[in-house]
């Protein structure tokens, strides 16, 4: 027969935050507007909400970034993406290498693509269980993966 220690008032007190701050829900949209706001030095964002839910732009560095909420339901979808490149692009085989060696080591969990004739950096995800974190990560990723490569990849790809 074995016996286990008795729960510690810490660790009863722990798992109650624990549980409580779990099924405190996420204002998506609260969120999204702080951090867009802690990212958007120059004021420049702005939102447009219609029945296909919100879409924020905002300027971070030379990027230009979009966030789009379809909703808040399980099923609706978080979307940050920013162009980094027009195309038709430059020696467009190099690039194609080179944004997937990228995907593979530089862009955590953004990625590269190509979306209405342009090189995007996004990140898109379902809303279920997403947390103020999570929404704060996806937004700042793309914005910094962008800031960091538009210029480059401008310099080197634009036609």
């Amino acid at each position: 027969m074995t016996t286990q220690a008795p729960e510690t008032m810490e660790n009863l007190t722990q798992a109650a935050v624990d549980e409580a701050i779990e099924a405190i829900p996420v204002n998506h949209v609260d969120v999204i507007e702080t951090v867009i706001d802690s990212l958007d030095s120059d004021n420049t964002a702005m939102v447009n909400q219609s029945n296909n839910g919100h879409l924020w732009k905002f300027k971070y560095g030379s990027a230009e970034v979009f966030v789009q909420l379809t909703g808040v339901s399980d099923e609706d979808t978080l979307t940050v993406w920013s162009v980094v490149l027009p195309l038709p692009a430059k020696n467009e085989a190099q690039l194609m290498k080179k944004l997937l060696e990228m995907n593979w080591q530089e862009t955590v969990e953004a990625r590269f693509a190509i979306a209405e004739s342009q090189v995007v950096v996004l990140v898109s995800r379902s809303v279920a269980d997403m947390s103020a974190g999570e929404i704060s990560r996806a937004v700042t990723i793309v914005a910094t993966v962008a800031d960091n490569n538009d210029d480059a990849f401008q310099a080197e790809y634009s036609m």
